[in-house]
C-alpha cells in the first residue's frame, strides 16, 4: 500500500519523497525519464570516460538550503568540491575580474571599489545562514528575526536600479554577472535578491561541484527514500492523476501546464483561468562541447574559476537580458561557462573534457545554439575552437522535451517577477496546496522558486504532513548509523 505518491523526480521531488519517508509515510516515485534526477542527471555523451551534466552542474544551494544542510550530502559520500574563485568574468581588452571565496581577496583586486565590495558582503557573509533561510522559504511567514530583513532589503533597493554603487566596470560586471542567474530584465528587485544571495555565498558556503557529477546529489537522495521504505519507477510517464488510484496524498514537481494536463476538467475553472495566466521566462540553450585541453582564456585568471561569467561590461548585460526577455535574438547573448575539470580533475582524462555552457535566449527559441556559444567563448579565449573534438547542442525549445517543466525553456520553471514571487503559482495562502483534496504541487514553480535547494519539495512536504497527519515537526533528515547511505 502507498501512502504518498510522488510525480517527478528532479531535485524537489526527491526532497518532497525524502520528508514525506523519513515522516514514516511509504512512498511511491514515478519519472517519465529512464533516470531519475531531472536537473540533476550526468550523462556520458560523447565518450564513455568522460561523463556531462545535463542541466545544472554547479550548486551553491546544495551548499547553503536548510534542508540540503540538515540532509547532509558530505557524509553521505557526496564530497561537494570548492573552487577557490568560485566565479570570473571577462572583459574586453583581455582584462578579467572575479570573485575568490575571501572577501578580503576579492576587495584588494577591484581596487576603489574593494571597501565597497567589503561593506556590501561582509554583513550578508555573517549572517549567511539567516539570509539564504529567510529567501528560501514559502515567502508566507514573518521573518523570525528583523536584522536579516533590513540588511538584505537596504542592499537590494541599492542594486535594483540602472545606477550601480560601483564606479569600476570589474566590480559592476562582477555583481551584474551573477544577478544575470534571474534569467530576466536587469536591473529589477528580482535580480537584485538573486545577485546579492548567489554573490554572498561565494564567500561562505561557496559554490561547489559534486565530485564526479550531479547525479550524485540525486543519487544519494534516492538512496535514503529506498532506505525508509520508497520505491522509484522510472520509465513511467503519469499522464492522467487518476493512474495514481487511490493515494492518499499526491505531490507533483510538476509546472501549472503539466498540471492542468494532469488533473484536467477536475480543477475548478478559476484556478485553471490562474494557473493559465502563469508566466514562463525567457529560455535558455546549452551546449555541451567534448575538449582537448582546458578552455584557453586569454586572461589565465579566469582559467582557476568553477563558473565563468561572459557578458561584457555591466551596460552590455542589461542591454543582453532586456532585449532577450522581450524576445530580440542578440548576437552576443550571455553566456555560462563551467569546465568542470578545473574543480575536479577526475571528471578528466588524457587530451579529454567536458565543457558545459548556456546562453540566455528568448522564450521557445529554435536555434542550436552550439556556434553561437562557441563564438562566445572563442571572443575570450583564443584558440578555444580548435580545442573542440566535438559538440551536442540543446535548444531552448528542445528544453521542454527533455524536461515538460522547462516551458519555452525557461529552466527557472517561471518568471522571476517580485508579483509572481509573490504568487508562484498562483496567489494562495498555502501556496503548495491546490482544490484538489490531498493534491500538492512541489515544482519550482512554487516558492522559493529555481535551483538546486530542495526547498520547494520540503516545503511541500511539510505542509501536507501538517494538513493530513497532524506532523508539525519536520522529520530528522541527517543521516542514521546503521542506515544504507550513497
Amino acid at each position: 500500500m502507498t501512502d504518498a505518491a510522488v510525480v517527478g523526480t528532479g531535485p524537489n521531488g526527491l526532497a518532497a519523497a525524502v520528508t514525506l519517508a523519513r515522516a514514516g509515510l511509504r512512498v511511491s516515485l514515478y519519472e517519465k525519464a529512464d533516470t531519475v534526477g531531472g536537473g540533476l542527471r550526468t550523462t556520458a555523451l560523447f565518450d564513455s570516460e568522460i561523463r556531462h551534466d545535463m542541466c545544472s552542474a554547479v550548486h551553491p544551494m546544495a551548499a547553503a538550503s536548510a534542508f540540503f544542510r540538515r540532509f547532509d550530502l558530505p557524509a553521505r559520500g557526496v564530497r561537494l568540491l570548492q573552487p577557490e574563485i568560485p566565479y570570473a568574468h571577462p572583459l574586453p581588452g583581455g582584462r578579467a575580474t572575479a570573485a575568490w571565496r575571501s572577501i578580503a581577496h576579492t576587495a584588494e583586486h577591484l581596487g576603489v571599489d574593494g571597501p565597497r565590495w567589503e561593506r556590501l558582503m561582509q554583513p550578508l557573509v555573517s549572517r549567511s545562514t539567516a539570509v539564504v533561510d529567510l529567501v528560501l522559504t514559502s515567502q508566507r511567514a514573518l521573518p523570525r528575526e528583523p536584522v536579516t530583513p533590513l540588511v538584505l532589503a537596504s542592499r537590494v533597493l541599492a542594486h535594483a536600479t540602472r545606477r550601480s554603487p560601483f564606479t569600476t566596470p570589474e566590480a559592476r560586471a562582477l555583481l551584474a554577472g551573477v544577478a544575470a542567474h534571474a534569467v530576466g530584465k536587469l536591473p529589477s528587485l528580482a535580480s537584485a535578491v538573486v545577485a546579492l544571495l548567489l554573490a554572498h555565498t561565494a564567500h561562505s558556503t561557496g559554490w561547489p561541484l559534486p565530485e564526479g557529477g550531479s547525479d550524485r546529489i540525486a543519487e544519494a537522495m534516492v538512496a535514503d527514500i529506498t532506505a525508509h521504505g520508497g520505491t522509484v519507477h522510472t520509465g513511467h510517464h503519469v499522464r492522467d492523476l487518476a493512474e495514481l488510484g487511490n493515494v492518499p496524498l499526491v505531490l507533483l514537481d510538476v509546472g501549472p501546464k503539466e498540471f492542468l494536463a494532469l488533473a484536467g476538467q477536475r480543477l475548478p475553472v478559476r484556478y485553471r483561468r490562474a494557473l493559465g495566466r502563469y508566466r514562463y521566462g525567457p529560455g535558455a540553450a546549452k551546449a555541451d562541447f567534448l575538449v582537448s585541453s582546458p578552455i584557453p582564456w586569454a586572461n589565465p585568471l579566469v582559467g582557476q574559476a568553477g563558473t565563468v561569467h561572459l557578458g561584457g561590461t555591466r551596460a552590455d548585460i542589461i542591454r543582453q537580458e532586456t532585449a532577450t526577455v522581450a524576445g530580440e535574438r542578440v548576437p552576443d547573448p550571455f553566456v555560462l561557462v563551467v569546465d568542470p575539470a578545473v574543480t575536479d580533475p577526475s571528471r578528466a582524462v588524457a587530451g579529454k573534457r567536458p565543457v558545459w555552457a548556456y546562453a540566455h535566449v528568448p522564450h521557445g527559441d529554435t536555434r542550436d545554439p552550439v556556434r553561437l556559444i562557441r563564438e562566445r567563448i572563442e571572443a575570450y579565449a583564443p584558440g578555444f575552437t580548435d580545442t573542440v573534438i566535438t559538440a551536442q547542442g540543446r535548444s531552448a525549445a528542445r528544453f521542454e522535451e527533455y524536461n515538460p517543466n522547462y516551458v519555452g525553456g525557461d529552466i527557472a520553471a517561471g518568471a522571476l517577477s517580485l508579483r509572481q514571487s509573490l504568487a508562484r503559482p498562483t496567489f494562495r495562502w498555502d501556496p503548495y496546496s491546490t482544490p484538489l483534496p490531498g493534491v500538492y504541487l512541489c515544482s519550482a514553480a512554487t516558492p522559493p522558486g529555481p535551483s538546486v535547494h530542495g526547498m520547494c519539495g520540503h516545503l511541500a512536504a511539510l505542509s501536507a504532513l501538517r494538513r493530513h497527519h497532524g506532523i508539525h515537526t519536520a522529520p530528522d533528515l541527517s543521516p542514521r548509523p546503521g542506515r544504507a547511505q550513497a
